[in-house]
C-alpha cells in the first residue's frame, strides 16, 4: 500500500479565495517569502498595485464578459441572509438577463466577485424554472415585501423586456409587494413595460448611472428612479434639475429593507441612491466620477 508523505497530503489541501470565491490547492495561496496568502495566484496577478492604476486602465485590464442567455431559472431564497434586506424573500435571475447597457455590465460589476458571484453563476443549476419562481411568488402572504433580482434583471435578451413573462410577474404577485431594478434601456417598449408593472403592484426601480441620467429617467414619468453614488456622496444631495435624493436609508440610519420600504413604492418622487460599497467602492467612485465629466 502506498504511504501518502506530507508533500502529497499539502498537495490535495485547498483552500477558497475570497475574491474569485474559487477552491484552489494551497499551492495556488503560496508567497515566496513563506506561508498563504489571502488571494489565490492569479487574483494576486490580476490585481496588482489595483489602487495605483487609472480608472481607464482599470476597465482596459478586465476580461471581456461573456454570459450564458437566460432560460428562465431563477433563485428564490425564502429568507434573504443578506443583511441590508433584512430577512425578506429574495430572488436571483441569470447573467445572462442583464443588459449590456449597464453603466457596471463589464466595468466591476459588484455582482460577479466573491460570495454573491459564486451563487450567480450557478443560477442556471440551482435556480427554480420560470413556472416554479412564479408558483414561490403565488405563496407568500398578502402584503408580503419581496426583493426580486438581488443580482441580475427582468428576463429579456438584453435590449428588449420580455414584456410575456413581466405581465405574468405582476399577475403573481397581486397582493404583495415585490420591487426590483432594472438597467434596461428606456425604449418605448422597456418604459411600457416597467409602466405596466408599476401600476398594477410591481414596483421596478429605473437605474441610472449618474445624477444626470436619474434626471432623464424621472422626466419619462413611468416608474420610481434610483441612481448609483461615489461612496463619500453627502446626505443631503439632489439632482442637476433639482430632484431630491434620498441616500439609501440602509446606509445611513441603518435600516433594513423589511424596515424601509421605500424602494418598494411605485409613485414615490424621490430618487434613491445606492453609495458605492464592497470592496470595488473606490473603484466604482471612480466610474461615476469619470462619466460625470463625460455627460
Amino acid at each position: 500500500m502506498m504511504v501518502m508523505g506530507a508533500a502529497d497530503q499539502f498537495s490535495t489541501e485547498t483552500k477558497r479565495c475570497p475574491q474569485c470565491y474559487c477552491d484552489k490547492h494551497l499551492d495556488d495561496f503560496q508567497k515566496r517569502s513563506g506561508g498563504l496568502a489571502r488571494y489565490c495566484a492569479v487574483c494576486r496577478k490580476r490585481y496588482s498595485n489595483w489602487s495605483q492604476k487609472t480608472i481607464v486602465q482599470k476597465l482596459e485590464g478586465m476580461s471581456p464578459r461573456i454570459d450564458q442567455a437566460s432560460t428562465g431559472r431563477v433563485l428564490w431564497v425564502p429568507c434573504s441572509k443578506n443583511q441590508k434586506l433584512g430577512g425578506i424573500p429574495a430572488s436571483w435571475s441569470e447573467r445572462g438577463t442583464c443588459p449590456p447597457s449597464c453603466g457596471l455590465y463589464e466595468a466591476g460589476c459588484y455582482a460577479l466577485y466573491g460570495k454573491l458571484g459564486f451563487h450567480w453563476k450557478n443560477v442556471p443549476r440551482d435556480g427554480l424554472p420560470w413556472d416554479g419562481f412564479l408558483e414561490k411568488v403565488r405563496s407568500l402572504p398578502v402584503d408580503q415585501v419581496w426583493r426580486h433580482n438581488v443580482a441580475g434583471d427582468l428576463q429579456g435578451d438584453g435590449v428588449t423586456i420580455d414584456a410575456r413573462r413581466v405581465g405574468e410577474l405582476v399577475e403573481a404577485n397581486q397582493g404583495r409587494r415585490g420591487f426590483s431594478f432594472t438597467h434596461f434601456p428606456m425604449t418605448q417598449r422597456n418604459a411600457v413595460a416597467a409602466s405596466y408593472a408599476n401600476r398594477n403592484g410591481f414596483t421596478v426601480n429605473l437605474s441610472a448611472d449618474t445624477l444626470e441620467m436619474a434626471d432623464e429617467y424621472a422626466d419619462l414619468g413611468v416608474a420610481p428612479v434610483s441612481v448609483l453614488l461615489s461612496h463619500d456622496a453627502p446626505i443631503r444631495l439632489k439632482t442637476p434639475a433639482g430632484r431630491r435624493v434620498t441616500v439609501c436609508p440602509a446606509e445611513t440610519a441603518g435600516l433594513t429593507c423589511r424596515e424601509c420600504q421605500l424602494c418598494a413604492l411605485p409613485d414615490r418622487k424621490t430618487i434613491v441612491g445606492f453609495r458605492a460599497h464592497g470592496n470595488y467602492k473606490k473603484h466604482a467612485t471612480e466610474l461615476v466620477r469619470l462619466r460625470k465629466k463625460t455627460t
